[in-house]
């Protein structure tokens, strides 16, 4: 892969290098600099002259500066005569601002989206969007990926013979009904009405609970407020076991304590789309790593390989 080049911001390093573990090339060096007036200044420090360039950095906290230094990244990739640009990034956040339910706000999703091209982009490789119509708000061409398989594997360990995977609502329970394929489980969704940000109504849960081995499953788990209100719900209808799944574990103001501090939760498993800082940890949770999943598609983004083909087979036996 010698016409490759992968820069990653300072949002998430680690699965950076990792990725370029299993692809078997060297990441390249960035500088991120901030001049006295606070402006940020970005600086690819390897050749990207005719390059497939490839920038690894998910929208995390803090959102608006990771987003800054990859609209930079791109800025200066493009500069540098890069082949083409390929923004890779795991969590896109903004993908929360889908619709205009209220009125005079901004669609989010779909501004970043064009903020993204603007800066220079060729095309985005991302994960498990929070509403599939993002996917529509690129006008560049945009590999969305799932996290199902990695985390099939891992419940695989367990007896699954009388599992129900559970989806918080009805938005989700497409991709909780696809995980239930792939384990052979049953699949249920909550009936639930959001009134903010943090605060969240679930009136009842529709499908088989009494008894069962339960896998809660969502795509992104923040404050955890929606997850508390299904474990209530959940209970009042005696479940066997409880554990928690999710693709992007960002756990923010303390979720993951109050998460861990739930006695019925065996366990709680996400993947490293994000960070989950170790002194944040709790002894129920299991990070899995998305980076062969990422490293695959980039390599078949390089070398002109079909990427659905990779993501969209049937489940393993």
């Amino acid at each position: 892969m010698r016409d490759i080049a992968v820069f990653s911001g300072s949002a998430h390093p680690r699965l950076a290098e990792e990725v370029c573990a299993h692809l078997g090339v060297t990441l390249s060096p960035a500088r991120v600099s901030r001049f006295a007036n606070d402006c940020l200044e970005v600086q690819l420090r390897a050749n990207c002259r005719e390059r497939d360039v490839f920038l690894i950095q998910p929208l995390v906290r803090p959102v608006q500066e990771h987003l800054v230094e990859l609209l930079m990244m791109c800025d200066a990739a493009r500069g540098a005569s890069a082949a083409r640009i390929t923004v890779v990034m795991p969590h896109y956040s903004y993908a929360r601002s889908d619709k205009k339910d209220t009125p005079r706000i901004s669609l989010g999703g779909r501004l970043v989206a064009d903020l993204l091209v603007a800066a220079g982009a060729s095309r985005v490789l991302t994960m498990t969007l929070h509403a599939p119509q993002v996917h529509g708000f690129f006008s560049v061409p945009v590999d969305h990926l799932h996290a199902l398989r990695e985390l099939a594997a891992h419940f695989r360990q367990y007896d699954l013979s009388r599992t129900t995977v559970v989806s918080p609502d009805l938005g989700n329970a497409k991709e909780a009904a696809a995980f239930a394929r792939r384990l052979g489980a049953r699949v249920a969704a909550g009936a639930k009405q959001r009134f903010a940000d943090d605060r969240v109504s679930i009136s009842s849960v529709i499908g088989d609970i009494a008894g069962r081995d339960v896998i809660v499953l969502d795509d992104e788990i923040a404050k955890g407020s929606t997850v508390l209100e299904l474990l209530d719900r959940l209970r009042e209808l005696g479940p066997r076991s409880i554990r928690v799944a999710c693709t992007h574990g960002l756990f923010a103001a303390g979720a993951l304590k109050r998460l861990g501090e739930q006695p019925d939760v065996l366990e709680i498993v996400c993947t490293n789309t994000v960070p989950v800082p170790e002194d944040e940890r709790t002894d129920k949770l299991r990070v899995l790593s998305i980076a062969p999943a990422l490293a695959e598609a980039m390599r078949r983004i390089h070398d002109g390989e079909s990427v659905s083909a990779l993501f969209e087979q049937p489940a393993e036996a």
